[in-house]
């Protein structure tokens, strides 16, 4: 069974290095993330960046946060356009799964309107409450959009047959989860913001914000340990790893 994972950049942030790895001093530049895999069951999108009207006007989508965040997003990179240049129209993708709800990870949610979103409950239930939404920086804009929404409890096979499953990996958000991936060339574990750099798995270091520390630290540890069972990890944003802003093959 050949499984195909396509990464995608959609713009970059340019902000504090200390949101990454606690302690920083400096700016990073990150990628934003989205993810194609191709299974023979269907369709996948792994996260879908930002909402394409911050191509033109930022602070109009999330305020002053648009300096903070150092917002590069260019025509041609939103998830659309991305996956246009993959030849694959948005209609037919079958799932869209996030990670979690910040916006630039389910900002991009609104082009795929007609698709089945898979969340954690914990997550968009966060979401749904305005003072935890507040305090995580969701916004019910970027997601809560009237497509059938699928949530789930922990580990969820996608297909049911243990070829993409995902993994929940609580702490930068209530109900954060990465998406590890069964190729023919092994297991490959998308990370998300679990772990957002190899530095962060390396010295296994925070960030200087998340909403439970604890739970954090616990999944980064899961994450290393996923890495030494074999899964080659796909960082949330990691520079380093995307040379190219252009889709790539990764698996």
């Amino acid at each position: 069974m050949t499984i195909k994972i396509y990464g995608m950049t959609c713009g970059w942030l340019n902000m504090p290095f200390g949101d990454f790895l606690k302690g920083e001093e400096g700016q990073i530049r990150a990628p934003v993330l989205s993810y194609l895999i191709e299974h023979p069951k269907g369709r996948i999108v792994f996260d879908s960046g930002m909402h394409k009207s911050m191509q033109d006007d930022p602070k109009a989508r999330i305020g002053e946060w648009a300096d903070y965040f150092g917002i590069e997003f260019q025509v041609g990179e939103d998830l659309a356009a991305r996956l246009g240049q993959l030849d694959v129209a948005v209609e037919s993708v079958d799932y869209l799964i996030n990670s979690h709800l910040h916006f630039d990870h389910a900002g991009g949610n609104h082009a795929m309107c007609d698709c089945p979103v898979v969340v954690q409950k914990r997550e968009w239930e966060a979401g749904q409450d305005p003072d935890i939404a507040a305090a995580n920086g969701l916004s019910k804009a970027d997601f809560d959009l009237g497509q059938d929404v699928k949530l789930v409890n922990g580990e969820h096979d996608v297909f049911g047959d243990g070829s993409v499953v995902c993994i929940p990996t609580y702490g930068h958000t209530p109900g954060h989860q990465s998406l590890m991936v069964k190729t023919d060339g092994g297991d490959v574990l998308l990370t998300g913001d679990a772990c957002y750099l190899r530095r962060s798995l390396e010295e296994l270091r925070l960030p200087s914000v998340a909403h439970d520390e604890v739970q954090a630290m616990a999944s980064l540890k899961r994450v290393k340990d996923l890495e030494a069972r074999g899964a080659k990890l796909i960082f949330g944003h990691d520079a380093d790893q995307w040379e190219t802003t252009e889709p790539t093959r990764i698996a």
